[in-house]
């Protein structure tokens, strides 16, 4: 540290041990309380991201906790497809309300401001950011026990505004089978662990098919390697999500909350138990 040091760190480049750390927090909306935020995150696309938020989300209100998801896929929003909602998102002075699902989900979604759902969106990383951060601040969220980020694939842009602008509690990590998705799934671990995020659990998604005839599992795309995989990145709870027809079709037709299995029940635990915690 320079003895003319003014410790405004703002105003400085040089690298110190006194250097202070900035924090890029953003406040919500006075309007907002927000117990829990959890979010959901994968390596790459293609994987099931917004299947499993959704499927969360379900199963908290289903459990009694108010809860909200803030679908941070800018590009590829596909949340409100998946609860059927058609109405777009309102406004007023105060701010931006979100639109409730049919069970009461408070959610918010590009699509949800677009004025035709098939319309591109065709932003450069820092406006799409900056939209992310504006649900987050702008949005009227109200009380919410939990609210369920759901976040575009990779480690870009966007995954790092929404760890740095919005005070996660914790990720759940999305995958699929295939050998190479461990070394994505390392990459998203070692982000969070960069951030200084917890990793709640591991899903892995189209883990298998069960035969109409006999319930044998099938494992469409080889052997497993979850637990393998959460193993090495000291992750202790997992889950697999198989290749089911019912669920493609609730997602396709908007009924996502009639969805019927018990495959999350052992993450919603792990959610729960974050809810004792000390606030």
């Amino acid at each position: 540290m320079s003895e003319t040091c003014s410790h405004d760190c703002s105003s400085c480049g040089e690298t110190c041990s006194e250097r202070e750390k900035t924090s890029f927090l953003e406040a919500p909306h006075e309007m907002s309380h927000i117990k829990k935020i959890i979010g959901i995150v994968s390596g790459k696309g293609g994987v099931g991201k917004s299947l499993v938020t959704s499927l969360l989300a379900v199963l908290s209100a289903r459990n009694g906790y108010s809860t909200a998801i803030l679908d941070a896929d800018i590009t590829g929003p596909s949340i409100p497809k998946a609860f059927g909602i058609k109405q777009k998102a309102t406004g007023d002075d105060f701010g931006i309300f979100p639109v409730k699902s049919k069970t009461g989900i408070n959610i918010m979604s590009l699509n949800l401001m677009l004025q035709n759902e098939t319309d591109p969106v065709v932003w450069r990383g820092p406006v799409i950011a900056g939209t992310v951060k504006q649900f987050w601040t702008d949005v009227i969220w109200g009380e919410a026990d939990f609210m369920f980020i759901d976040m575009p694939p990779g480690t870009g842009d966007v995954p790092l505004t929404v760890f740095q602008s919005i005070p996660v509690d914790g990720i759940i990590i999305v995958t699929s089978p295939q050998e190479l998705v461990s070394m994505i799934v390392t990459k998203a671990v070692n982000m969070a662990k960069m951030m200084d995020i917890p990793i709640l659990g591991l899903v892995e998604n189209m883990s298998y098919a069960t035969c109409p005839d006999c319930d044998k599992k099938i494992y469409v795309f080889g052997e497993s390697h979850l637990e393998d995989i959460a193993r090495e990145n000291n992750i202790k709870t997992t889950a697999r999500l198989p290749i089911d027809p019912k669920i493609a079709s609730a997602c396709d037709t908007g009924m996502i909350e009639l969805f019927e299995g018990d495959w999350l029940d052992g993450l919603a635990e792990v959610l729960a138990e974050t809810q004792n915690e000390k606030q």
